[in-house]
C-alpha cells in the first residue's frame, strides 16, 4: 500500500537538495574548531551554512546558534533567559528576588509548557497563562495589562508564531512593539512557521524600535520541518541578547552552546532554507489551494465537522498547510488509526503523554468542551503534497468517521451501564 501521507507538520520529507548537500557534507573531515587546513575546510562549510540560514530569516549568521532541535532551541531561548534575568536583576538590586514571572500563552506546544514547568517547580519562576480567543489567538489586552501592571517582575514573555495544532498565526508584531515598549524580552517559537510564513527577524526588531536585550530576542526553528534532516535546529538570538547556556564545555558557539557542531547537518539544512526560501510565495499558495480544497470536501463529506482555529478571510489568519477539525461523537486516535489503515496518515489534536492519549490542551484553552478536544485531527500539507492526496483522503474519510462514529457511541453506552 502507497501511503499517502498528511502530517507535515510532525516532519516532513527531506528535498532532494537537503539529502544531496548532507551525503557530500559528510565527506568532509575536520573538526570546525582545529586550527589546521582540514578543519578550516569544515569551519568555511559550516559557516557559509550558518549564514544562508540566517538570510532566510532576516538575521545575521552571528546570530544563528545551532542547536539538537527545535524543543533544544526553545529550552535555551527560556532557561537562557530566565536565568540571565533574574542574574542581571540581583546584580541591580542586591538580591535575586525580582523578575519571577513569565507571561506565556495557553495552549503552547509542549517545549514551551513543559520547559516553563520545570522553571515554576525548580527555579521559583512563577507563570502567568495569558488566555485565547476562540480561534485561538493570544488575547493582546490580557497582555498589555500584565506589562503595564509590573513590568520589571515580567523575566520573558514567550509565544508561538503559529499555533502547531490548529494553524492560527499569532499576532508576533503587536507582542513584539508591547515587550519592547515595556523592556522585556521576547522569544517566539517559530518552528511550525517557518517555511510556510515570511520571517525577518531584524524587520519586527525595527519595525517595534527594539531597545537593546527586549522586544524580539529569540526566535526558535527546526530543519525537519522544512526538508532539512532531523537532529538539527536554530535559535536565532540577537545580538544584545544575553542568554544563561545550558551546556557547558567549548564555547563554540558565542558561549551559548558548547560542542562539537555538526558541519553535514548544517549543510543540509542551509540547503533546505535556500530551496524553501526561493519558492515560498509559489509553494504556500499551492499549500493554501489544496488546504481549502481539503476544507470543503471535509464540509461536504461530514457536515457535522467543525474546523478549529481561524477561518476569516484571506492568508494572514492561519498556516497555508494546516486544516484541523474536531468529529462529534468520534475519538481522534479511532479516526488516525482507520485512516492509517486505509493508507493515509494523519495526526490527532491530542497530546500524548507518556503514551497516554489526552484531550487537546490547545482546544481546551479555546473554551471548546472535551468532546471536541478528544474528537480532534490534524490534517497537514507539505511540499510534497498534490490533489491525489487530498483526494484519497476525502473519499477514505466516510468510512472511517462512520466507523469511528459506531465505535464512540458504543463506549458511551457501555459507560452509561457501569
Amino acid at each position: 500500500m502507497v501511503m499517502v501521507y498528511l502530517d507535515h507538520a510532525a516532519t516532513t520529507p527531506m528535498l532532494p537538495e537537503a539529502i544531496d548537500a548532507l551525503t557530500a557534507a559528510l565527506a568532509v573531515v575536520g573538526n570546525p574548531s582545529s586550527i589546521h587546513s582540514a578543519g578550516q575546510q569544515a569551519k568555511r562549510l559550516l559557516e557559509e551554512s550558518r549564514e544562508r540560514i540566517a538570510a532566510t530569516l532576516g538575521a545575521d549568521g552571528i546570530e544563528i546558534v545551532f542547536t539538537g532541535n527545535g524543543t533544544e532551541a526553545v529550552n535555551l531561548a527560556i532557561k537562557g533567559l530566565w536565568w540571565q534575568r533574574r542574574t542581571d536583576a540581583g546584580a541591580a538590586a542586591g538580591s535575586s528576588t525580582a523578575r519571577r514571572r513569565i507571561l506565556m500563552p495557553a495552549g503552547e506546544h509542549h517545549a514551551t509548557i513543559d520547559t516553563v514547568e520545570w522553571l515554576v517547580a525548580h527555579e521559583g519562576a512563577e507563570v502567568v497563562e495569558l488566555p485565547l480567543d476562540e480561534v485561538g489567538r493570544l488575547r493582546l489586552d490580557v497582555l498589555a495589562d500584565e506589562l503595564d501592571r509590573d513590568a520589571a517582575s515580567v523575566a520573558l514573555v514567550t509565544m508561538l508564531w503559529a499555533n502547531n495544532e490548529v494553524g492560527t498565526i499569532e499576532p508576533v508584531d503587536e507582542v513584539a512593539r508591547l515587550t519592547a515598549r515595556a523592556g522585556v524580552p521576547l522569544h517566539v517559537d517559530a518552528v511550525a512557521a517557518y517555511g510556510q510564513l515570511p520571517i525577518d527577524f531584524h524587520g519586527i526588531r525595527r519595525a517595534t524600535d527594539a531597545p537593546r536585550g527586549a522586544g524580539l530576542v529569540a526566535l526558535s526553528v527546526s530543519a525537519h520541518k522544512i526538508g532539512g534532516p532531523a537532529g538539527i535546529g536554530a535559535l536565532v538570538l540577537d545580538r544584545s541578547a544575553a542568554v544563561e547556556p545550558l551546556i557547558h564545555g567549548g564555547g563554540q558557539q558565542r558561549k551559548v552552546r558548547s560542542g562539537t557542531q555538526d558541519v553535514a547537518a548544517a549543510a543540509s539544512f542551509a540547503a533546505a532554507a535556500d530551496i524553501v526560501a526561493a519558492r515560498l510565495d509559489t509553494d504556500t499558495a499551492r499549500m493554501a489551494e489544496l488546504r481549502d480544497r481539503l476544507i470543503a470536501g471535509v464540509a461536504d463529506a461530514v457536515p457535522e465537522a467543525r474546523l478549529s482555529g481561524d477561518a476569516g478571510p484571506g492568508a494572514s489568519v492561519r498556516l497555508p498547510g494546516n486544516a484541523h477539525f474536531s468529529f462529534p461523537g468520534c475519538e481522534g486516535d479511532s479516526l488516525l488509526f482507520l485512516l492509517d489503515a486505509a493508507g493515509v496518515a494523519v495526526s490527532t489534536g491530542s497530546a500524548c503523554q507518556a503514551g497516554v492519549p489526552e484531550p487537546s490542551h490547545v482546544l481546551m484553552a479555546m473554551g471548546r468542551s472535551e468532546a471536541d478536544a478528544r474528537g480532534a485531527l490534524r490534517i497537514t500539507i507539505g511540499h510534497s503534497s498534490t490533489g491525489a492526496d487530498v483526494d484519497a483522503f476525502l473519499a477514505a474519510l466516510p468510512a472511517a468517521h462512520a466507523q469511528a462514529a459506531r465505535a464512540g457511541l458504543a463506549a458511551r453506552a457501555t459507560s452509561f451501564d457501569r
